[in-house]
């Protein structure tokens, strides 16, 4: 029997949900305490451009008590996104964040300047420092 790659697309050109989704939260896992990403971030890293609303979809799979940080996860604005379904509106992400010494502004917005994460691949990508460039740079 052929063994097919995991994230292989079937003829209809959609991933395996389970493997993207395992990409996501393996993003998502990464996010230290006290830092925050978004959702669009989350899929760029997760090799999935342009695909926020399926990170969105993935977090909300998840069950109840997983360990994957999925409060650390917000949307573009620097807010808390609602979940369907859920009576307190973001709440209990809000509090998890504020134990983890997140901080939020009077209308309900994170600082991302302050609590985004940048990732250390991300980092060591910007540019060269002084020492390691040519002097036709400098």
């Amino acid at each position: 029997m052929r063994r097919v790659p995991k994230d292989s697309r079937p003829a209809g050109g959609h991933r395996d949900p389970s493997s993207t989704h395992e990409r996501i939260f393996a993003v998502v896992r990464r996010i230290p305490r006290g830092r925050v990403a978004t959702y669009g971030q989350v899929a760029l890293l997760a090799g999935l451009p342009r695909q926020a609303r399926l990170v969105g979809y993935a977090l909300h799979a998840l069950p109840a008590g997983t360990p994957v940080p999925w409060h650390r996860v917000i949307n573009a604005a620097g807010r808390v996104s609602p979940r369907t379904g859920d009576p307190a509106g973001g709440t209990l992400q809000r509090i998890r964040l504020e134990v983890e010494g997140v901080r939020f502004d009077a209308r309900g917005r994170v600082d991302l300047e302050r609590h985004g994460w940048t990732p250390r691949a991300a980092a060591g990508r910007s540019r060269p420092s002084k020492s390691k460039r040519s002097s036709h740079e400098r």
